[in-house]
């Protein structure tokens, strides 16, 4: 379509705002939303997070707002994180306008919202249970109410808010507009648009084909307790801007920010336990880069919408294929591309294939980085920070006991020696092995290919004692090999693949140049 907005016959205000705030062009779920919107059609919105819907409901609810002592418009949100960002959006929208919009939600003060709401506001973003609260109190008039938008509305069913809604949907004047934006569209919800929608006009875009289309994305092969040390070397190697870690659980949570802390990267985390000023805190600091990991559960991140967040880590895999394309689509934000990460162990493979089918994508096995490449990466920091401090000139006052040693030996050795302090101390060489669980091979062995076969004029045994001198293995840890022709396959322990691979990759046996690598998976 290509449209601009100023093909909806906007207000100068809202276009100067939108100008402002970087919006060049209507993305496509806007495109088709906000022009039946603003004729006051009730819209049935299918889209996730990152489309741009905040802004299709919201052009719609500033441009037909008028100031008055009680609000003109709510908007209902699944969570304390989605309502404020939310609130932040449309006061940007509106400001030119002089629209004045309040986040309400658990956890906030309550006198605090009070004193907002008799001051007099335009439009509220609540979650269910405190607009309910504010209701009973009397302190939130709906009477006035002409919008009303239902954001995440899956998501707000599966959080048990069903029965809050239809209590808030009855204090609202039945002339009204209503809009519903909901990445799926269970049952239930077709329920509620029968109920209390006026002859609703479903739009939608292909939202996991917009999301997908950005993102790079691979998994990797790791056993549970290795997850760890493979996160450590992908942080190291690909030095992210932003990292985004999902866990399943709260104390998994915790457990990986915690093992991330103590490593000295600089992790946050949030789950549904921690104080609201806690997750304030925390979300405050990733955006502003204070912290450049956090960890989190599917819900406390949902609605989270930060722009720069370029890598996204399902520490354990998404429980369903909407799961994934809503954890994935928390990067690649505003037109930028974006990484995802999945760390997939052996009995998670089919579940990897069902995501696979259900979101229509393909995601690529990759192979972690090498001890030598993060060994490589570490030491880089360290050089960068060097050219750091010599461009600001921190190094300035210990020039003078780099005079005195001198006299002693060359400024040649001294700079070695400080390297060799520093590079210690860094823990550079204090990388630990990581096993390969091909998911190809037994339980307890990793299958191996290697470019050399019998016309090559090689024997099992030739294998055997090349893997065992070159690798530093005793023999006795070479379980079954397969000789082929031109090729053969060896299995050895998870925690010595790597090892072996490192040592006999580009190798020669037997006057050949050979290649080793893990075998790829059986068809079944």
């Amino acid at each position: 379509m290509n449209k601009r907005f100023y093909n909806f016959n906007l207000s100068d205000e809202v276009l100067n705002a939108l100008f402002e705030m970087g919006f060049e062009q209507p993305t496509p779920i806007q495109e088709v939303t906000i022009p039946p919107a603003m004729e006051g059609i009730d819209i049935i919105g299918q889209a996730q997070t990152g489309t741009g819907k905040t802004a299709a409901f919201g052009i719609p609810i500033i441009e037909k707002g008028k100031k008055g002592k009680t609000p003109y418009a709510i908007v209902l949100a699944p969570t304390r994180e989605l309502a404020v960002q939310v609130a932040e959006e449309l006061n940007k929208i509106g400001k030119n306008k002089g629209i004045q919009t309040v986040p309400i939600y658990g956890g906030q003060s309550i006198e605090r919202q009070l004193r907002s709401l008799k001051k007099g506001v335009d439009v509220v973003v609540g979650t269910p249970g405190r607009v309910i609260d504010h209701i009973k109190r009397k302190t939130l008039i709906l009477k006035n109410i002409r919008i009303l938008v239902l954001d995440e509305a899956d998501e707000m069913l599966n959080m048990g808010f069903i029965d809050d809604i239809e209590s808030i949907l009855k204090e609202i004047p039945k002339d009204r507009q209503t809009m519903l934006f909901s990445a799926t569209i269970p049952k239930e919800i077709i329920r509620i648009a029968a109920k209390y929608m006026n002859n609703p006009k479903n739009v939608s875009v292909d939202a996991k084909s917009m999301i997908v289309s950005k993102i790079s994305q691979v998994f990797y092969e790791v056993k549970n307790e290795d997850k760890i040390k493979a996160l450590t070397r992908l942080l190291d190697v690909e030095e992210p801007s932003l990292t985004l870690i999902f866990c399943h659980t709260k104390r998994e949570v915790d457990e990986v920010s915690g093992k991330l802390q103590q490593a000295g990267y600089y992790a946050g985390a949030i789950h549904g336990d921690f104080t609201q000023s806690h997750r304030d805190e925390m979300m405050d600091k990733f955006k502003k880069g204070d912290i450049d990991i956090l960890v989190a559960t599917d819900v406390a991140a949902r609605g989270l919408d930060i722009p720069d967040v370029s890598h996204v880590v399902n520490y354990s895999i998404p429980q369903n294929p909407d799961g994934y394309i809503h954890r994935i689509g928390r990067t690649g934000r505003m037109g930028k591309s974006g990484i995802a990460i999945t760390f997939v162990t052996p009995r998670e493979f089919r579940q990897l294939r069902l995501i696979e089918l259900s979101a229509k994508t393909k995601i690529k096995k990759a192979t972690l980085p090498t001890m030598a490449e993060v060994k490589k990466a570490r030491e880089q920091e360290i050089l960068n920070e060097i050219d750091n401090i010599i461009e600001k000139e921190k190094h300035v006052g210990y020039i003078s006991l780099v005079d005195e040693l001198s006299n002693k030996y060359s400024l040649h050795d001294i700079a070695a020696s400080a390297l060799s302090f520093i590079f210690s101390n860094a823990a550079v060489d204090d990388i630990e092995e990581i096993g390969l669980p091909d998911l190809s091979s037994g339980k307890n062995n990793a299958r191996l290919f290697m470019t050399v076969g019998r016309i090559d004029n090689v024997k099992v045994s030739d294998i055997v004692r090349t893997i065992a001198t070159g690798a530093n293995i005793p023999s006795s840890k070479i379980g079954n090999i397969a000789l082929f022709d031109k090729f053969s396959f060896v299995e050895v322990p998870h925690n010595l693949a790597e090892k072996v691979i490192e040592s006999l990759d580009n190798t020669v046996m037997n006057g050949k140049k050979i290649r080793i690598q893990p075998a790829r998976e059986r068809k079944r």
